[in-house]
């Protein structure tokens, strides 16, 4: 029997190209944040971030985006209906709100130095509106 040579070139431009589909989009809002949506139907709208995907940088928003989804029962118990349910926005679309005033913000990375401790830096967010420390909250 002969042996199939031209599998492993195939199988290593898959791989090559699956890394590139693989990558993940820098985030600047995270689960639990407050955002106001500035882009699309929803625009002006608030809602709290559920979660985040980086692949596709999309993230689900509470009460935003809502679509109706059409569930047929699975079993004799349930009951088949039509249901809403978020979802996903682009984070380009959405603006971090600054916890002190509550109006929308950029935000910047400061590292901050301390001494006695392994680590000599720490990241943490800062609005660039008023300079404030924003919690990330997971």
């Amino acid at each position: 029997m002969r042996v199939l040579k031209y599998r492993k070139k195939a199988g290593k431009r898959l791989t090559a190209r699956h890394a590139k589909n693989a990558e993940r989009q820098k985030m600047h809002i995270s689960k639990g944040d407050t955002v106001r949506v500035m882009r699309g139907d929803e625009k002006g709208k608030e809602g709290k971030v559920m979660r985040v995907f980086p692949k596709n940088g999309r993230a689900l928003i509470e009460g935003i985006n809502l679509v109706k989804m059409h569930r047929k029962a699975r079993n004799a118990d349930e009951q088949s209906g039509i249901r809403e349910a978020p979802a996903p926005v682009h984070a380009s679309n959405l603006m971090l709100l600054d916890p002190k005033s509550g109006e929308p913000t950029r935000t910047k990375t400061l590292y901050t130095e301390e001494k006695g401790t392994k680590r000599s830096r720490t990241k943490e967010r800062v609005s660039v509106k008023h300079g404030q420390a924003i919690p990330r909250t997971r």
